[in-house]
């Protein structure tokens, strides 16, 4: 995280445990938390998180405690984790990080990194803490956590709790000067270290004694609360035997044997739970049972963490209590995980409730969960209920129809037509073989929906135009029956690149799917409270703007953008902006554009529009691209590589506008390596439109790389594809571009492209061209200008910077441009204040941010 947007003191909670304050550990940490980042790493029983806890809570720290477990290996419930520490400092910023969701992508984190601004306090220095880092593998959150510590800030730094060393580049920080680390031999107690933890607890030790502990322990703390554990209860003085004996032993007898049965039977019920909030041991506790009161005489073993305003519990015994759950009933095990379960769904933690829930088989409650998720759900989350599906037992597809509808919704988000298919043909089967019923009605009716939606997915594939019909069934049923059966989920459409859903250049396929979709589209709308209203027309608006009747595209895209605004269908708002926004550059129309431009904008503010951040950034990159205003994109836009932001399967427009900004840099030797890496990966590559485009970008590449013969090939190509539907926009939008590229071909004695049609592009085009090079030097001028430096960067001071991102040492700059170690070691701080870094990875950052190292054709 890269500002300390959280501030809040905080105090200890209802307890305060018995403490020793450790000097040397305290100097150790104080020096450490100089460092961006802090590993402090040491096998189970080192007391690692006592010490870093105690000194926060001492040195009065605000601090975001991550509390990580080994279901933190989903991206999506690190996330709530994560969110959920943060909310305990500053619930504000954690509402927009949770909306935002885990930052998986360049322009995710570029969001996060910014988030939020006005929260930030300069005056005091803010610790995120990752406790039992070990418990992490998955590689997508151990790269967001890795690239948090690459960006250091001045009032931020991070702290790694762990029993083994991070799987992070250990290596890479400390050779940066990043990284302070704390090991086993650190925190090991000297032997007066022992005297003085006994001396708290009134334990007397001779010299002799005190020396024994020491060497049997080697200073290991656990082992040494063992040993106190037996001085103070036995009576009889120090036995180098019961440290020696097994742990768990130890625990049984010394320990949890002295506990009350009404206090062992509430311990062994809290350790089915991972965390332990307040609210779940007090509803968890009898009445006036004092269970909490006597609980907080261990305080040894459990104390409450102020940071994560819940309690926490020794590691080991934990271990021990989980040992003894077999003699909990079924009964008071679903007691605990319900109770559990509701008040993660309380405070948004939906995969801790699946997980409670799978635990006792409550399989209604998790489709309820995943009910509130979109159609086409994120991949690993859809991947995760899957697995809880596969898990399940077979009889849950006889006890309820949700698991059908589940099932089906998390192949389709995950691509698994064939499975989704088949699944498909067993719903049917038993809605027709069951006697007239509810159950019969609702089952077909539900039936029929999926089937349509499965349809309308997959037709781009199978080039089948038949789902309207299946909609059709289910309104029937639907209105046909005296009992009403509303189908669950989202209602909000998911659009692909494109909105003719369509694939290949035939002619009757464009028709098909327009007539098709303007027969379902009513139906879906009255099913599903308007979800799909406006998206015939949106169709119809693509079809039309691409063949050039730009008339009949604006009237059509403004009936689409009315029909979303009135039933909230966001997506098809927004695709019917992009389309208004280029009719009006293709009529020159600049008070237009800059209306829809702030009508995009405004849809920012619309919470429940998923993704509207991203869908903004293509539509507005794609037409700073096209009037030659690169610099207004954001950076995950500009780069060359990223993965996709929207986990889905049919979308790909961000390859389209990548591809735009590379042409508008001059970029064509890379704008054809990025193509040839996405024509197997991007889903713009399905549709026909999307096709086409890219052929046509191709054909402007290799023109501009001077391969002229593969540029004809590959302007026949796009010709091919567009010709039997009339799609000319598609052409005539390129401008000059095109206008070269026709001139080419019309030269060209072995283009097969017809004459007559080269000609009108090239006149079309050239149209086009002197239309939005007009609206484009207005838009020049009229721009605010990107932020700029915080200080011009002299030449001399340039050239160290470059020095500096090709990693050379401060010895190897002094040397290559002649100067002294001094004078070098003073042009890197220069740097770094005119930059506002506070380091050199940060300086490259921030360079690289403002295109400082980018630039093309040289680095500066």
């Amino acid at each position: 995280m890269p500002a300390s947007f959280f501030h809040s003191n905080t105090s200890m909670g209802p307890d305060t445990q018995l403490y020793l304050e450790r000097p040397r550990i305290s100097r150790l940490l104080e020096g450490a938390l100089q460092y961006p980042v802090v590993t402090v790493v040491a096998g189970a029983g080192y007391g690692k998180t006592q010490e870093v806890y105690g000194f926060l809570h001492t040195s009065k720290i605000p601090a975001v405690w991550i509390q990580v477990s080994e279901r933190d290996n989903l991206a999506s419930r690190f996330w709530e984790t994560f969110t959920k520490a943060v909310a305990l400092l500053d619930r504000a910023s954690a509402d927009r990080l949770h909306e935002m969701g885990f930052p998986e992508t360049e322009r995710q984190f570029d969001r996060y990194i910014l988030i939020p601004q006005e929260d930030i306090a300069w005056d005091q220095k803010c610790l995120f803490v990752y406790d039992d880092f070990h418990l992490l593998k998955d590689k997508t959150v151990l790269r967001f956590i890795e690239r948090s510590l690459c960006t250091p800030c001045a009032t931020i730094g991070s702290l790694i709790i762990s029993r083994t060393r991070p799987d992070l580049d250990i290596e890479g920080f400390a050779a940066r000067g990043l990284l302070a680390q704390i090991d086993e031999e650190n925190l090991r107690f000297t032997q007066q270290e022992i005297i003085d933890y006994y001396g708290i607890q009134h334990i007397h030790l001779s010299s002799e004694t005190a020396s024994e502990i020491y060497h049997d322990t080697e200073g290991w703390a656990f082992a040494i609360h063992l040993a106190g554990v037996s001085l103070k209860n036995g009576g009889i003085g120090y036995v180098r035997s019961s440290v020696q004996s097994n742990s768990f032993k130890f625990l049984e007898y010394t320990l949890f044997a002295s506990l009350s049965p009404p206090l062992q039977k509430y311990l062994i019920r809290l350790s089915l739970i991972d965390h332990w909030p307040q609210e779940i041991l007090y509803e968890l506790a009898p009445a006036d049972s004092g269970l909490l009161e006597e609980m907080k005489q261990i305080h040894s073993f459990i104390r409450f963490d102020c940071y994560q305003n819940s309690y926490q519990i020794h590691q080991l015994f934990l271990e021990y209590l989980r040992g003894k759950q077999g003699s909990l009933s079924a009964v008071e095990k679903e007691e605990v995980y319900t109770t559990a379960a509701r008040w993660c769904l309380e405070h948004n933690l939906k995969m801790d409730a699946v997980t409670y829930y799978e635990r006792i088989g409550n399989y209604q409650a998790i489709f309820d969960i995943c009910f509130t998720f979109p159609q086409l759900m994120p991949y690993s989350v859809a991947a995760f209920f899957l697995e809880v599906l596969e898990r399940a037992p077979r009889e849950i597809y006889d006890r309820y129809m949700d698991a059908f509808i589940i099932h089906i919704k998390l192949l389709l988000s995950l691509t698994k037509f064939n499975e989704a298919a088949r699944l498909l043909k067993t719903m049917k089967r038993i809605g027709e073989s069951l006697p007239s019923s509810e159950l019969t009605i609702g089952v077909l009716y539900s039936y029929y929906v999926l089937r349509g939606f499965w349809g309308l997915i997959t037709c781009i594939y199978t080039k089948r135009y038949d789902f309207a019909r299946y909609f059709k069934q289910a309104y029937e049923s639907f209105y046909g029956s005296l009992i009403r059966h509303e189908f669950k989920g989202g209602h909000a459409v998911c659009l692909g690149s494109h909105s003719c859903m369509v694939s290949g250049p035939v002619k009757e396929h464009i028709d098909q799917y327009i007539t098709e979709i303007t027969q379902a589209v009513p139906y879906i709308t009255a099913l599903m409270q308007g979800c799909a209203y406006g998206m015939d027309d949106l169709a119809r608006a693509e079809l039309v703007f691409f063949q050039a009747d730009v008339a009949h595209a604006e009237s059509y895209a403004r009936e689409a953008l009315r029909k979303a605004r009135e039933t909230r269908q966001y997506q098809v708002e927004n695709r019917a902006l992009f389309f208004l926004l280029r009719i009006g550059l293709a009529q020159g129309n600049g008070e237009s554009i800059q209306e829809y431009l702030q009508q995009l904008q405004a849809q920012l503010l619309e919470n429940a529009f998923i993704n509207r951040q991203v869908l903004y950034d293509i539509v507005t990159g794609w037409f700073y691209s096209h009037i030659q205003q690169t610099r207004y994109l954001p950076s995950w836009l500009r780069d060359d590589f990223e993965e996709k932001d929207l986990k889905n399967f049919l979308y790909g427009m961000e390859t389209l506008v990548k591809l735009k900004y590379q042409v508008a840099e001059h970029r064509y030797v890379a704008a054809l390596a990025f193509l040839e890496s996405q024509k197997q990966e991007s889903g713009i590559w399905l549709f026909l439109f999307g096709k086409i485009a890219l052929w046509i970008i191709e054909a402007v590449c290799l023109y501009h790389c001077k391969n002229r013969n593969a540029s004809i090939r590959a302007l026949e190509e796009a010709y091919r594809l567009a010709e039997s539907n009339v799609l000319d926009m598609l052409f005539i939008e390129l401008g000059n571009e095109m206008r070269n590229l026709t001139n080419a071909a019309l030269q060209d004695k072995t283009c097969t492209i017809p004459r007559d049609w080269l000609e009108r592009i090239r006149g079309s085009a050239a149209t086009y061209a002197k239309k939005s090079l007009a609206l484009g030097k207005r838009y020049r001028n009229s721009l605010p200008a990107p932020e700029a430096p915080y200080g011009t960067l002299s030449v001399r001071e340039q050239k160290i910077l470059i020095s500096l991102s090709q990693g050379l040492t401060r010895e190897e700059m002094a040397k290559a441009a002649d100067l002294s170690i001094n004078t070098v070691k003073s042009v890197i701080k220069s740097v770094y204040n005119k930059l506002g870094a506070l380091n050199r990875a940060d300086a490259i950052r921030i360079a690289t941010q403002m295109g400082l190292l980018k630039r093309p054709g040289h680095t500066l």
